[in-house]
Formats: C-alpha cells, sequence, structure tokens
C-alpha cells in the first residue's frame, strides 16, 4: 500500500518502510517528543509545503493526495511516528446534503492496536465527515492524526452535478516539522518556540525564538531621535539651543548611517559670537564616523522672507560636522558673510530661521 509507517507493525518493518519513513532529531516540543507535521519538500521549488498537497477533479466529488513525509507525534511515553506516502492517494467525498453545506476535515492518521484497540496497525489518508448545518463547522480531528485540509460541501453536490468547487472549497491545515536547527516554514502561527535560537520563517520573514518571543531577525534597524551638542570649532562662546525646536533622526544598518535633522531657532536661542574662522558651528554626530569624511550630505539654511542657501556638511572630526555654504540666495543676492556656517554667516541668525539637512556615512565600528 502507497502509506508506509515505520515502528508501527507488530509484523516487522521492511527494509522499504526503513528508507522510506523520516523520524531523527526533528522540532522538539519535550525533551523526548517532536512537532506533528509534514516535512517541507517541494516538486516545483515554490511551495513552502508541498507533501500532502489535495488536488481536487472539476466537476465531481473526487480529488488525489499527492505523496510526501510527515510524523505523527502522540503521548511523549508512545512516541512519534513516522509517516510516507509514496504514490498519489485518490479520495472520494460524500455526496453533499439536500439542505445545507457540511465541512469535511482531511487527516493523516494512524491507527496502532496497541494503544487504541482498533485491530489494526497501520496509517492513512482518511476523510472525516462533517455535520451539514445553516452554519457548518469543522468536526474535530480524530486521535493520532494530523489535520491535512479542510473541504466545504455543498449541499446538493454530487458527481452527477457540478461536484466540489475546488477552487473555493479547500483551506488548507498541514503544519510543517523540520529538524532541530532547521528553519521551520509557517504562515501563521502562535505557538511559543522550542528552544532558544531556533528559527522560523512566517510569512517570508525569518524570526528568531528567544525562550519567551518571537522576534524579526537579522533585528530589524529602526530610526531614533537624537539631540545634537552644538559648540564651535574654538569652543568659545558657545551656542544655545534654548528653546528652538529639534526634529534629528538617524538609523543605522551595519557600519552605514543615514540621518535627518531639522532645527526651528527660538526666541530664547543663542548663537555665539564670530569673530574668527575658527568659531564656525559644529553639530555632534549621532554615531562617530570612521574618518573625517569631507562629504557627509547637504542642509539647506532658511531666514526671512524667503531667504535661503545650501551649505555643504563634512567631519569637522570624527564625532562633528560642520557646513561650508555651498551657494548664494535663490533671488541672486550675494550674502554679506561666506565660507562656514556661523552666527553670522551667511547671515545674522534669529528666531525662527532654520536648518535642515540630510547625510548618509560610514561608521566607525
Amino acid at each position: 500500500m502507497p502509506v508506509r509507517s515505520g515502528w508501527l507493525s507488530p509484523d516487522g518493518q521492511s527494509r522499504e518502510d526503513t528508507r522510506l519513513v523520516s523520524l531523527g532529531a526533528l522540532t522538539p516540543t519535550s525533551p523526548v517528543a517532536t512537532r506533528s507535521g509534514i516535512l517541507p519538500g517541494s516538486s516545483d521549488g515554490q511551495s513552502r509545503i508541498s507533501g500532502f498537497t489535495l488536488t481536487g477533479t472539476t466537476g465531481t466529488m473526487s480529488a488525489t493526495i499527492s505523496p510526501g513525509r510527515a510524523v505523527v507525534q502522540s503521548t511523549d511515553a508512545r512516541g512519534a511516528y513516522p509517516v510516507a506516502l509514496t504514490e498519489y492517494l485518490p479520495l472520494t467525498f460524500a455526496d453533499g446534503n439536500a439542505q445545507y453545506d457540511r465541512i469535511d476535515l482531511v487527516v493523516l492518521r494512524v491507527h496502532d492496536d496497541a494503544y487504541d484497540g482498533s485491530g489494526r496497525f497501520e496509517a492513512g489518508v482518511e476523510i472525516v465527515e462533517g455535520t451539514a448545518a445553516a452554519i457548518p463547522a469543522v468536526p474535530a480531528a480524530p486521535g493520532l492524526s494530523l489535520p491535512l485540509h479542510e473541504v466545504r460541501v455543498p449541499a446538493n453536490a454530487s458527481a452527477g452535478t457540478n461536484g466540489i468547487p475546488w477552487s473555493t472549497a479547500l483551506t488548507g491545515r498541514r503544519t510543517a516539522t523540520v529538524a532541530v536547527g532547521g528553519i521551520l516554514p509557517v504562515t501563521s502561527d502562535t505557538t511559543n518556540g522550542a528552544y532558544p535560537g531556533q528559527y522560523r520563517d512566517i510569512g517570508g520573514q525569518l524570526q528568531r525564538w528567544s525562550g519567551t518571543a518571537w522576534s524579526d531577525y537579522p533585528v530589524l534597524p529602526t530610526w531614533q531621535s537624537w539631540t545634537p551638542a552644538w559648540t564651535t570649532g574654538s569652543g568659545a562662546a558657545t551656542p544655545a539651543f534654548g528653546n528652538a525646536t529639534l526634529n534629528c533622526r538617524y538609523v543605522r544598518f551595519g557600519t552605514t548611517v543615514h540621518l535627518n535633522f531639522s532645527i526651528t531657532f527660538g526666541s530664547t536661542t543663542t548663537y555665539g559670537t564670530s569673530p574668527t574662522s575658527s568659531d564656525n558651528w559644529r553639530f555632534s554626530l549621532p554615531v562617530a564616523a570612521s574618518a573625517v569624511h569631507p562629504q557627509l550630505g547637504f542642509a539647506e539654511l532658511g531666514a526671512a522672507n524667503e531667504t535661503r542657501a545650501v551649505a555643504r556638511m563634512y567631519c569637522a572630526t570624527t564625532t562633528t560636522f560642520e557646513m561650508q555654504i555651498s551657494t548664494g540666495r535663490p533671488n541672486a543676492a550675494i550674502h554679506a558673510n561666506y565660507g562656514s556656517v556661523d552666527a553670522l554667516s551667511p547671515w545674522t541668525w534669529a528666531s525662527g530661521h532654520t536648518i535642515r539637512g540630510t547625510a548618509t556615512y560610514e561608521a566607525a565600528s
């Protein structure tokens, strides 16, 4: 028969059974038990779980189950049953009820007379027929079985009519199991992990179990706020933000740092004095740079009456940046002062003036 099971028959396990079924150290649920599920494997390279796929025949009550391997776990003391389906297996569903729909459940089931008194030592794919009702419910899975698919059978469905509408009738119930250390493919799963360091692929996102919770892996970088320290090149007559409005944020991907910053000066902001070039304004970086980079990004300098200019941001040190005025005003007016941005350049700063910029640079580590 095409459904083979290991360590079940009292007449002995054939060499073919031993070669086909798989147990090994699979995803644990206790020190001696494993997670029931389908062993992933795909003929098309696309399906997350390809074994025990159900394919209906259009216009009929018939379907086939594709080959696959699985493990069905019983109690810790009783152990796990490895199962393999080696050929396509036909299934035929009973005709629909005259009035109501019903939901049938397709399961992979193990019968072991030593424990269930069934008189059988075998595994098989079975249809658990549901009860027809105005609001049909999924029938309970029998003991020692693995749900595979739900099939909604419409009222009056039969091979002589339109059969089961397979494109809408199927709901997948298969779950996967993998070897310890393997990445478990799931589409939705609220169960806890088995051990710290376990990984799973849920809907295309890799996650790691910490011992208490699942979290995306690698940890996705998030934008963070930072308040830059505002100084001058000489350290004299240090400016102060006062009641300025700051919106400064950065994100780090490995050694790459992206930052956005926006500063609107307030009525209590002080700007220092700039009698010499050493009093250029300096702002601290959120993360130390790998070197004194000559180019980080650009910033727009804004004053009253739409007066604007652009400045090039560069590293003054590996932990600070300054801004070099790079343009004139949009109206072609000449700046009274030029060079690096300071208390008097490109103009005398006042409340309501702004600096807004973006930068990208290589971090030190």
